[in-house]
């Protein structure tokens, strides 16, 4: 299982409702792949998003504060591919990781001040479908849910919800095998189902 292994470097950018409003946390993993079904490593994601908060600000505060929560956290990745032929791929995703969170509000018109940061924990199971488009080129998304440990229940109840992420892959090795083979681009060899009815395959493959 341990001969063929690759190294992964991917950008992924999750989204989530957080506090009744929609926002973007963005991260990126590095791990190992053995034989394209089990990879496992490290990411690192923070909250790019600026999300108004129901914390109460300290007693200094402007009054009717611009109060925003901040959060980062650094997490270990475990994913295996449950399903998978030539086109389709279908996988589970477990990270867990811890952070902190932290509320930016404003003191006067002029001045904003930081809250010192909380320790948070995060746990955040996802499944995951992948379809590829060419031999070099796939599209998939995914969904699941964060949840908080070790906070305090408002905050839990802040950050808690669910993730939702669209990705976009591009395989280098299988593009410049096809330049260099003078192959078609947009070929679809290699990655047809099977057992598909012949109507059925010229209909979508344009056979």
């Amino acid at each position: 299982m341990f001969a063929r292994r690759r190294v992964v470097v991917q950008i992924d950018s999750r989204y989530s409702i957080i506090n009744n409003h929609f926002s973007t946390i963005n991260g990126l993993k590095l791990g190992l792949e053995w034989r394209g079904r089990v990879r496992t490593g490290l990411a690192f994601y923070f909250l790019s998003s600026r999300i108004p908060t129901r914390l109460e600000p300290p007693d200094n505060a402007a009054e009717e504060a611009d109060a925003t929560l901040r959060f980062y956290n650094i997490a270990l990745y475990g994913e295996y591919v449950l399903i998978e032929n030539p086109r389709w791929e279908l996988g589970v995703n477990l990270q867990g990781g811890m952070g902190s969170v932290r509320v930016e509000y404003n003191l006067s018109d002029t001045v904003r001040v930081r809250t010192p940061r909380d320790f948070i924990a995060l746990v955040e199971p996802s499944v995951a479908a992948q379809m590829r488009v060419f031999s070099w080129a796939s599209l998939g998304a995914g969904a699941g849910w964060r949840q908080p440990l070790f906070v305090d229940p408002i905050v839990r109840r802040e950050i808690s919800g669910p993730i939702f992420y669209v990705r976009a892959k591009i395989l280098i090795a299988p593009l410049l095998r096809i330049r260099r083979n003078h192959e078609p681009l947009f070929s679809q060899k290699d990655i047809r189902a099977r057992a598909i009815k012949n109507r059925t395959r010229r209909i979508f493959y344009g056979e």
